[in-house]
């Protein structure tokens, strides 16, 4: 076998040993983590679930943001890592999911198909770098195959542009803000017994 081809099969190697080991670091279920957010108890209540991404915190923000905006329209949310969720009485069920592999990660879809979720309005946030679209197809799949009722589901990007018109801003703010406006939005809509479209 000659030096070239010798090399370039090492190389292949390791790429894929590294691929396969960082796969499993960002996969592992994080710590167990849960606020509240939104102080009416007699109003509708919200259970957002994420799992955290071990380099970024873009699903604990949009997660948070998202919940602000709830509580705006007189929700309470319960905001909970996958590791410290349980399922209970919901008007709403908010599942973020970060992209690994081209795919929903794997903690939380795991959560989602404990559940019972027939007939249950259910939101989804599919998080990545700036490719997303078959990772928010496979979320979609898996909750409606929970026979949940999908409100909205939408992407946000850590790296693409999540708004054309705000490249200025950063990409990171935007996201939230966006995250905000649109459970302030669902909200309302909920409220009235009306839901937007994403």
């Amino acid at each position: 076998m000659e030096v070239w081809l010798k090399r370039t099969v090492v190389f292949a190697i390791g790429v894929a040993v590294f691929w396969i080991v960082l796969t499993i670091w960002v996969e592992r279920t994080a710590q167990a983590s849960m606020r509240s957010i939104g102080d009416a108890p007699s109003g509708p209540r919200a259970l957002i679930v994420y799992d955290p991404d071990p380099i970024y915190d873009l699903d604990a923000q949009v997660c948070r943001a998202f919940a602000e905006g709830l509580a705006e329209r007189g929700f309470q949310s319960t905001v909970a890592t996958v590791a410290a969720a349980t399922d209970g009485s919901f008007d709403l069920h908010v599942f973020c999911a970060n992209t690994y592999n081209w795919r929903p990660d794997r903690a939380v879809t795991g959560f989602i198909e404990e559940l019972d979720l027939v007939g249950k309005p259910v939101v989804a946030i599919t998080l990545g770098a700036g490719s997303t679209e078959v990772s928010q197809r496979l979320l979609e799949e898996i909750i409606k195959g929970k026979h949940a009722e999908l409100l909205g589901s939408r992407s946000f990007w850590i790296m693409r542009p999540n708004d054309e018109a705000r490249t200025e801003e950063s990409n990171i703010a935007v996201a939230v803000s966006m995250a905000r406006e649109w459970g302030r939005s669902l909200g309302e809509a909920i409220a009235q017994e009306r839901v937007p479209e994403p």
